[in-house]
């Protein structure tokens, strides 16, 4: 069987793959293999049907290096997209192109760096040309993302998610955008700017560590926004929700009486429509992609940019924020 002729998921579960054949004596080989695929599993026997090759040993380790990053990459999409569905989209166009074409993977940088550089590659040739006009006019969260992205390029947005919310450097960001180094903090600034300029909210604040909960009403507060109140049980932040609806929820996971951040959301949830951002020590649990996952998502410990730039880009796509004056 060939490779070429499997579907994409299976050749991603290949990629994702090591196996090991160890050859035995006589007429036949005798083998053992081993595979670990992302997440997912092969039957042997089509894993020694597909990668048997003289009886040599295949060591596939591309998709290894890649999956400890894809986490991390979907959270990235989805803010970038503003949407759970269409970021994790976006990241399984870059695995499909990954498996269709593995040998124009970039191998001269960090994996990491060639995974979102493939994403970037994606993502570009998927947005409407400057000045190209949709086919219809988008309602929702993506009208409100269309009206909004028509005041601020993509590439500043993209400048500020790499280097606030990824971490990446201003040369690693020139990189994956296409751009110089000095490019980039213009770009970042740009972004910041208009966004701060576009958007308001009351904010409520979910959070049983004080300093951190100060930290974060610093932050929220310095943006320019309204902080209703800072809860540290599932109890409290409902009936802070009740009595004064917010625009934007900062929620812990763990919280003071342990009861559960995610489960507090969910109550209000149930009652108003605002954007939520999360944080948490532990992100991956959130990203697997393979159930209903946070949008916006901030990982402890974490730095003020970092916040800012979640706040900007989840009031970004949100239609009850208050364009300010």
């Amino acid at each position: 069987m060939e490779i070429a002729r499997l579907s994409v998921e299976t050749k991603w579960l290949l990629l994702c793959s090591s196996v090991n054949r160890i050859r035995g004596g006589g007429n036949g080989a005798q083998a053992h293999e081993s595979f670990q695929g992302c997440n997912k599993t092969v039957p042997s026997s089509l894993t020694a049907q597909i990668l048997q090759f003289d009886g040599e040993l295949i060591l596939m380790s591309l998709g290894q290096e890649l999956a400890p990053h894809l986490p991390f990459l979907r959270r990235y999409a989805r803010a970038l997209t503003g949407s759970q569905a269409h970021g994790d989209a976006f990241v399984r166009a870059t695995l499909e192109a990954i498996v269709a074409k593995p040998d124009e993977f970039p191998r001269d940088v960090d994996p990491r760096l060639g995974l979102y550089k493939t994403f970037h590659a994606i993502w570009s040739t998927a947005n409407i040309e400057e000045g190209e006009e949709p086919s219809q006019s988008p309602t929702g969260a993506e009208g409100i993302a269309h009206a909004r992205l028509s005041r601020i390029t993509p590439l500043s947005r993209q400048a500020l998610l790499l280097t606030s919310l990824e971490g990446f450097s201003s040369d690693d960001t020139a990189f994956l955008i296409g751009a110089s180094p000095q490019d980039v903090d213009s770009l970042v600034a740009e972004a910041l700017e208009e966004i701060e300029r576009q958007t308001l909210a009351d904010v409520l604040i979910i959070e049983d560590e004080p300093i951190i909960a100060m930290d974060i009403e610093t932050i929220v507060r310095d943006l320019g926004h309204n902080v209703t109140g800072v809860a540290v049980t599932r109890d409290e932040a409902v009936a802070q929700a009740r009595q004064n609806p917010p625009g934007l929820v900062l929620a812990d996971i763990q919280l003071a009486d342990d009861s559960s951040g995610i489960d507090a959301v969910k109550d209000i949830l149930a009652e108003f429509s605002v954007p939520v951002i999360f944080i948490t020590a532990f992100p991956e649990r959130l990203l697997t992609g393979t159930r209903p996952e946070p949008t916006f998502l901030i990982t402890k410990p974490f730095q003020r940019s970092t916040v800012k730039a979640a706040i900007a880009q989840a009031l970004f796509f949100d239609a009850a924020t208050v364009p300010a004056a």
